[in-house]
C-alpha cells in the first residue's frame, strides 16, 4: 500500500478536512493516476451528509469524487490501453461483476455488483472505496478512461458524471438532427444537456423559471427559452417535444411538461426531487408519452461521449477552486451560486 493526500468527511455534521488516506499497490491490470482535477458533484455533496442514508448510508471516513481527471503515472504488467503519462481520466465506477448481462452488454451502470468509486465496499483493502479529492488513485483499466488531447482537463473532468449523465439519455431515446428537444433547469446537468443537444443537431428549448438566464442558455446553444412560469409561454408549445431532459432536483410540476411532449415523446428524469412526483396518467395514455429516468452511462458510452465531446470542443463551464474551498463550495451550491460546476484544482494539495 501507499499513501496519498486526500480531503474527507469524519461524520455527517464535520466539514471537509485534510488527511491521508490508503492506496493499494498496482495489480497487473491496474492503473496509477495523479489527479489533476476532480469535479464538485451534488451527490458528493449529498453523500458526505450522509442524506441518502435510506439508500446508502455513508461510511466515515469519506473520501467523495467522481469526476476525476489526470495523469498516468504507473501501470501494471498486463495493461495494454495505457502508458505512463496519458491523460485519462475515472468516473462513477471503479469496477463491476464483469460476468451478468448487463455487463455483458457494456451497461456496467446497472449492474447489481458495481462498485462506485467512493463510499462502496473496497474489494481489494476491506472498507470503502475513496474517491477523487485526493492527489492519486489506483483503478483497473477497464474502468479508466482517454481524454482527447484537445480538452481543457478543468472542464472535462465534470463530464464524467454531469456530462454521461446528459449525454446517455439523449442517445437511447434518438436525439438528432430534426428533433425538438427540451431541458428542464439550467445547472450543472442542464447546461451540458443544452450542449449536447446543440451538437447533435436537435432544435433546442430551455425551461427555466429565471428569466435571467436567457442570456446564458442561449450561448450554451438553446434556440429558445421559455420562462416556465409563464402559462402563456408553456401553451404555445404543447404536443411538440419529441424528446424533454428534465434536470431539477426540486419539487415542481412534471405534468406541465408531459404535457408538451408530442405522441410517443418521452420525458427523462436526470434530477432526483426528495420527494415522489405526482403524475397524472391520462397525460401519458392520451399520446402514448413516456416517462423514465437514467443514470449515468457504461463504460463504452462514457469514452463515446469523450470522443463526442473531443470533435466538438465541448467541455463543462466550471469555476475552478483549491481543495481549500471545497466546503464553501458546498454552501454556494446548495444556493445554485456557480456557472455551472466547481472544478478542483488539484495542485492545491500539494503544499496541504
Amino acid at each position: 500500500m501507499s499513501k496519498a493526500k486526500a480531503y474527507s468527511a469524519a461524520s455527517a455534521a464535520s466539514p471537509l478536512a485534510r488527511t491521508d488516506i490508503a492506496r493499494r499497490d498496482l495489480t497487473e491490470h491496474d492503473v496509477q493516476m495523479e489527479i489533476l482535477f476532480c469535479g464538485v458533484c451534488h451527490s458528493d455533496l449529498h453523500q458526505t451528509r450522509d442524506e441518502w442514508k435510506s439508500v446508502m448510508p455513508t461510511v466515515y471516513p469519506c473520501v467523495p469524487g467522481h469526476e476525476i481527471a489526470g495523469r498516468v503515472t504507473k501501470v501494471g504488467s498486463a495493461v495494454t490501453k495505457f502508458k505512463p503519462g496519458d491523460i485519462a481520466a475515472v468516473g462513477c465506477m471503479v469496477d463491476s461483476d464483469r460476468t451478468c448481462p448487463e455487463c455483458q452488454a457494456g451497461l456496467e451502470q446497472f449492474c447489481p455488483n458495481a462498485t462506485l468509486t467512493y463510499n462502496a465496499p473496497d474489494k481489494h483493502l476491506g472498507g470503502v472505496t475513496y474517491g477523487g479529492y485526493s492527489d492519486s488513485i489506483v483503478v483497473d483499466e477497464r474502468f479508466v478512461l482517454h481524454v482527447p488531447g484537445n480538452l481543457d482537463l478543468a472542464g472535462a473532468a465534470p463530464l464524467l458524471c454531469a456530462g454521461i449523465t446528459t449525454y446517455s439519455p439523449m442517445r437511447h431515446w434518438g436525439v438528432t438532427k430534426g428533433k425538438k428537444v427540451g431541458v428542464v433547469g439550467l445547472g450543472g446537468l442542464g447546461h451540458m444537456a443544452v450542449k449536447f443537444a446543440h451538437a447533435l443537431g436537435a432544435q433546442v428549448v430551455v425551461f427555466t423559471t429565471s428569466p435571467g438566464k436567457k442570456d446564458d442558455a442561449r450561448r450554451l446553444g438553446a434556440d429558445q427559452v421559455v420562462v416556465s412560469r409563464n402559462a402563456d409561454e408553456m401553451q404555445k408549445h404543447a404536443g411538440s417535444f419529441d424528446f424533454i431532459l428534465d434536470a431539477v432536483s426540486a419539487d415542481h410540476d412534471i405534468n406541465a411538461y408531459i404535457h408538451l411532449l408530442r405522441r410517443d415523446g418521452n420525458i427523462t428524469l436526470v434530477g432526483a426531487p426528495e420527494k415522489p412526483l405526482p403524475v397524472a396518467v391520462f397525460g401519458l395514455i392520451m399520446g402514448r408519452r413516456s416517462l423514465s429516468g437514467s443514470p449515468i452511462g457504461g463504460i463504452p458510452e462514457t469514452q463515446e461521449m469523450l470522443d463526442f465531446c473531443g470533435a466538438n470542443n465541448i467541455t463543462a463551464d466550471v469555476e475552478v477552486i483549491p481543495i481549500q474551498q471545497v466546503n464553501e463550495a458546498y454552501e454556494r451550491l446548495l444556493k445554485s451560486d456557480v456557472k455551472y460546476r466547481f472544478s478542483i484544482d488539484m495542485a492545491s494539495l500539494k503544499g496541504a
